[in-house]
């Protein structure tokens, strides 16, 4: 099964850029993806998604127009860029996969995901 290995997380000041990756171990052209994100004391909140084509993707209200999902399948890896991070944004950050036969699917809760990530910590200071 495919294994997902997150980076890119560390300290950054409110308004500043965080960029994550998450590398696969297989290919990820028929993989519907996402971005999930959970910080102490709080349920796993979804962030964004993208479908196996790429061509469709979801975010969450918040992260909107701040954050970018994106994939280089010749590279088998997954992003999400982050600019005008806010202190709110701190938290885990997981990257989830799950197989899907319709390109253009993508899911926006957690439940169809079946490989996750170890998590990387984004802390945005104030």
């Amino acid at each position: 099964q495919v294994q997902l290995v997150e980076s890119g997380g560390g300290l950054v000041q409110a308004g500043g850029s965080l960029r994550l990756s998450c590398a696969a171990s297989e290919r990820i052209s028929m993989y519907a993806m996402g971005w999930f994100r959970q910080a102490p004391g709080e349920e796993r909140e979804f962030v964004a998604a993208m479908s196996p084509s790429g061509g469709r993707t979801a975010y969450l209200e918040s992260v909107k127009g701040r954050f970018t999902i994106s994939r280089d399948s010749a590279k088998n890896t997954m992003y999400l860029q982050m600019n005008s991070l806010k202190p709110e944004d701190t938290a885990a950050y997981y990257c989830a996969a799950t197989m899907s036969y319709d390109d253009e699917n993508y899911y926006d809760t957690s439940g169809p995901y079946n490989h996750w990530g170890q998590g990387t910590q984004v802390t945005v200071s104030s």
